[in-house]
């Protein structure tokens, strides 16, 4: 247990390189997927573009998604955007940055899909083998004879080498090579366009709103910490309230139990016995609970936080009442009092 608990700090103290491994293990989850996957081509001209446009938009949504879920910072996300303001104002700044971080790192496997996709072909020769150029590449002169629905037909069955029956009007071949050509173009542009993005994005950006960016990532940082902290206390406040009701009820037990027997035990006790001493460690726990020590307290307090954060600026002398801080105005100057003394 001790060894799981040391990976889970680590993983918590690190959570910004283990949300880009995790990231990096879905890009590659998502290419072997696409390469298990058994692409079926429905080899008819009302369908193959539908099909096509399924595999090469859903997935990449699907897997999208899940890069969201599986960070932790959408619940934050969530949770700053839609508190109420109270004490403290919003930074829509720090709120899109905050967005900004959790998409580019879900959108890696989505990227990784779309171009394993492009280069492969399949989809492509799927979606647009109805548009080939058939006078082109293949016997423009038989193809005037043939209707739109019935050249729309036979074009459809390109990708189908089993029913593909038009080899005297277009070598399938032909085709197939004609559009794997231009999905793998396409493909190499995608990646080419989203590495510069990225390099834009990762790169560039900082070095024109450096002073904004700075302010955005520390508070972004700071919304992240003061969170973790603020659960690891509420721990800490819930084992010590479990740990001090425990104790009272034990207590409280071991009183009724001996309620037949006090006569007794006031007859035989020696003059001079003192009470039993509290438990060890009871005073520590106390002092855990900061004097919130029922169930509307708690319940009152986990309210103030959320509706009421304090604000940011350390230093508050006046202690917070019902869901705000009372100290909001300028503080009285301080009086001096120096006093003199002189020997006789």
């Amino acid at each position: 247990m001790d060894k799981f608990r040391m990976i889970f700090q680590f993983l918590q103290s690190n959570q910004e390189s283990f949300m880009n491994g995790i990231c990096g293990i879905m890009a590659l989850a998502s290419a072997q997927m696409y390469s298990a996957f058994d692409f079926n081509c429905p080899c008819l001209p009302g369908y193959n573009a539908a099909y096509s446009a399924g595999i090469l938009l859903a997935p990449p949504l699907v897997l999208f998604l899940l890069g969201l879920v599986m960070n932790n910072n959408v619940s934050m996300l969530a949770e700053e955007w839609k508190r109420p303001p109270g004490r403290r104002a919003k930074d829509p700044a720090v709120l899109r940055y905050m967005f900004c971080s959790m998409a580019q790192r879900a959108l890696i496997a989505p990227v990784v899909w779309v171009a394993v996709t492009l280069l492969d072909g399949k989809c492509f020769l799927c979606a647009f083998c109805t548009a080939v150029p058939v006078t082109v590449l293949g016997n423009g002169s038989l193809a005037p004879g043939l209707s739109p629905p019935e050249l729309a037909r036979l074009l459809a069955r390109v990708p189908c080498p089993d029913i593909y029956d038009g080899d005297w009007l277009l070598a399938r071949e032909v085709a197939v090579r004609y559009l794997r050509c231009i999905s793998q173009a396409l493909g190499w542009s995608f990646v080419l366009l989203t590495t510069l993005l990225a390099f834009v994005v990762r790169s560039v950006r900082p070095c024109f709103t450096q002073a904004a960016f700075l302010k955005s990532k520390y508070w972004s940082h700071y919304i992240d910490i003061e969170r973790k902290l603020f659960d690891e206390t509420c721990t800490e406040h819930a084992k010590a309230f479990a740990k001090v009701c425990i104790q009272q009820f034990f207590e409280a037990m071991n009183h009724d139990l001996e309620l037949g027997h006090a006569h007794g035990a006031l007859a035989t006790a020696p003059a001079g016995s003192a009470a039993p001493a509290p438990p060890e460690g009871a005073e520590e726990e106390r002092e855990k609970l900061r004097g919130i020590t029922d169930q509307g307290a708690v319940n009152r307090l986990l309210t103030s936080w959320h509706k009421c954060k304090p604000p940011l600026r350390l230093g508050q002398e006046q202690p917070p009442v019902g869901n705000g801080w009372a100290g909001g105005g300028p503080r009285p100057p301080r009086k001096e009092v120096a006093a003199y003394f002189s020997r006789v």
